[in-house]
């Protein structure tokens, strides 16, 4: 849940580009070393110019969204292991983008506003909330403090990895 937290609240069609993006962890750096060296492009110049690169569709897309790229690459660590994630357990990470998104409903943390409308449906017998972007031509990049929106999370992200201090005993014996 803690390693999703931080997206979670992001509208759907930027929860699907950012967790895309992020199974390509080289390619974030990239862009935004790129996007630092390309600043004078804008629009359609920066669409035209990213497209020449030879990096996956999803880190393309992710041009337009600066400040997405920014927090994509600055935790490249999370990043990279969100990527892994999503790759090996597409479900669970779902199911805790939808635990975090119902704790922070609960919480009166998550509610439509100008830029967003959120909804609950049920889909397949599941409760899902559903966040989409108010006008679907403005894509926003919700910033928030995951603690603050959710609460201290049970086992806060990166979690404890057993394996590593068992080959440390195993050394040590």
């Amino acid at each position: 849940d803690s390693l999703v937290a931080p997206i979670a609240l992001y509208p759907d069609p930027l929860l699907s580009q950012v967790l895309v993006a992020s199974t390509y962890p080289l390619e974030i750096v990239q862009l935004q070393q790129w996007l630092a060296k390309n600043k004078n492009l804008k629009d359609k110049a920066l669409t035209d110019a990213v497209m020449k690169q030879d990096w996956d569709p999803s880190i393309q897309g992710m041009a337009a969204l600066p400040d997405a790229v920014k927090q994509l690459a600055d935790n490249i660590k999370w990043t990279t292991d969100l990527g892994n994630a999503f790759l090996a357990q597409q479900a669970d990470v779902m199911d805790a983008v939808q635990r975090m998104r119902m704790k922070a409903k609960d919480a009166g943390n998550l509610k439509s506003t100008e830029q967003q409308k959120v909804e609950v449906q049920t889909v397949e017998s599941k409760t899902v909330v559903v966040i989409q972007q108010a006008n679907p031509q403005v894509v926003y990049v919700p910033s928030y403090n995951p603690v603050v929106v959710y609460g201290p999370p049970i086992y806060p992200y990166p979690p404890i990895y057993y394996a590593d201090y068992l080959k440390l005993e195993q050394l040590l014996s």
